[in-house]
């Protein structure tokens, strides 16, 4: 057994990076700005970076800027809209455009990642078309927003996309917004662009290597077992200062292990995912868009409807769904039994109060389960009613670990998006949930360092991180100039449109 022998050398490192996804690339180069003398280590379980939930084909590949997304502006019982939840996504957003821009312009990326794509908010009936009008009120003034358009009109929302309109009943009442600006990401090649960035100024990635054990030492650094797939000793030993963990779904079980108090109480509710495809040239050239649609009752955010138009490996495609789906795996390459392995003496009760507040989510997913493929094309021609089941493929998206935590109020609770979990010393990090996710990676990465390091280290760092994020400390939205010169410029050197 090496792995356990006293022979086994350990390696000193300042950071070990567990996963090889979008968010601990973003944690990493952050960190190698920074400090560019710290050692960073990356490990990934599979045979190339962003393969899992980073992967194009695992995610909707939006640029989240609350442009179309209709869970971020939803309205209360008398109608009424508060902008501030999606002003806040798009200046989180701006700051991943920034990061991204300033790494591009320095020669350590190049833009294979990004491609414009205009964002639409699609409705059907009155209710949802009077929510639609509302939204455009709040947000259309807002400088983010600016070039936002609304329209009732068939023959206006077809000039936007034929597939909408084409076979519709023209007695059906329909409206749309469109934002000339929206973008398309393909997340797999940012990872792998960032981890360029990161492997090419000193730090390092090995891959078929997965961290098996997390111990913390009486100095209060971390001793991390990492199993390996060679024919050598099958095992290393690391002693780092600063862990993050940053492996999707799988987050969960090594933050369990790691035994840090933070981590009690919360659980994880995994759900998959499953696209229709259309790859006919015919049908692709009609529709240049994101559509987003609002999710019906007892739907996860998650599960809200679009039509996109995708660029995948420099494959043009449409994509429709999600529909969900369960598995018990935390990755899509992971195991049957992670769901229970999971389940811990701390973490049962809240995750059984939590399941018992969302049955709705239970019989939504159960009838996503059991849907025929009639049902499903159903669903696909509410937004293409020409659409043709011949055209569509389905295929299976990535898997998607929810959280479930102690709540005061209610014991548990299941929450849509993302949860920053650290240790009181802030030695050890990781990031659970998901949406907006990969979209705000940067704003995320930036919390978990102000999150983990002490006020006076994160103080010294800040005029590094605004020379990546010039806007970084600004309301964005409330400093019209600033923002408009921040959407220029990130378009210029993105490739991309500014309004």
């Amino acid at each position: 057994m090496p792995c356990f022998g006293s022979k086994v050398p350990v390696e000193d490192v300042d950071v070990l990076l567990v996963g090889g996804g979008v968010m601990s690339a973003t944690v990493g180069v952050l960190l190698q700005k920074l400090n560019p003398d710290w050692k960073i280590r990356m490990f990934e379980r599979l045979g190339a970076v962003g393969l899992e939930s980073s992967n194009a084909w695992n995610n909707a590949g939006t640029g989240h800027a609350a442009l179309c997304e209709p869970n971020y502006t939803p309205a209360d019982s008398n109608g009424k809209i508060d902008p501030a939840k999606a002003i806040g996504i798009n200046e989180q957003w701006m700051l991943s455009r920034e990061m991204w821009s300033t790494l591009i312009k320095q020669g350590h990326m190049q833009n294979d990642f990004l491609e414009t794509t205009p964002h639409v908010c699609f409705v059907r009936g009155e209710k949802d078309v009077a929510w639609l009008k509302e939204r455009m009120r709040v947000l259309g003034d807002q400088p983010l927003f600016e070039g936002m358009k609304f329209s009732e009109d068939p023959d206006e929302i077809r000039e936007w996309s034929p597939l909408l309109v084409e076979g519709r009943d023209e007695k059906e009442k329909i409206a749309a917004t469109y934002v000339h600006s929206g973008t398309d990401v393909d997340f797999g090649a940012l990872t792998r662009g960032l981890v360029h960035t990161l492997t090419h100024n000193g730090g390092s990635c090995t891959l078929y290597h997965s961290v098996t054990s997390l111990k913390k030492e009486k100095d209060g650094r971390w001793r991390a077992k990492v199993s390996a797939r060679d024919i050598g000793k099958g095992c290393r030993d690391y002693r780092a200062k600063f862990v993050f963990v940053g492996a999707g779904g799988w987050s969960l079980p090594v933050l369990q292990q790691a035994g840090i108090k933070e981590i009690r109480g919360f659980g994880g509710f995994p759900i998959s995912g499953e696209f229709l495809v259309c790859q006919d040239e015919d049908v692709v050239k009609k529709h240049n868009l994101k559509v987003y649609g609002r999710a019906g009752i007892g739907a996860p955010p998650m599960s809200v409807p679009h039509l996109d138009k995708r660029v995948i490996d420099g494959k043009h495609m449409l994509l429709f769904g999600p529909y969900a789906g369960f598995s018990p795996r935390f990755l899509k390459t992971g195991g049957m039994m992670d769901l229970v392995k999971s389940i811990k003496w701390h973490n049962l009760i809240p995750m059984a109060a939590a399941g018992l507040q969302s049955l709705d989510l239970t019989v939504y997913l159960v009838k996503e389960l059991v849907a025929s493929k009639q049902k499903r094309l159903n669903s696909l021609r509410e937004y293409c009613p020409d659409a043709r089941g011949k055209d569509w493929t389905l295929v299976t998206a990535g898997q998607r670990v929810q959280v479930m935590k102690k709540d005061p109020k209610k014991i548990g609770i299941l929450q849509f998006g993302t949860e920053v979990v650290s240790s009181e010393d802030g030695t050890i990090c990781g990031l659970l949930g998901a949406s907006p996710g990969a979209s705000i990676s940067v704003a995320v990465g930036i919390d978990v360092l102000k999150k983990c390091f002490s006020k006076a280290q994160f103080d010294e760092w800040t005029p590094a991180i605004r020379e990546l994020c010039p806007t970084y400390g600004f309301k964005l939205n409330e400093n019209p100039e600033m923002c408009k010169a921040a959407l220029n410029q990130t378009a210029n050197t993105l490739g991309i449109r500014s309004e």
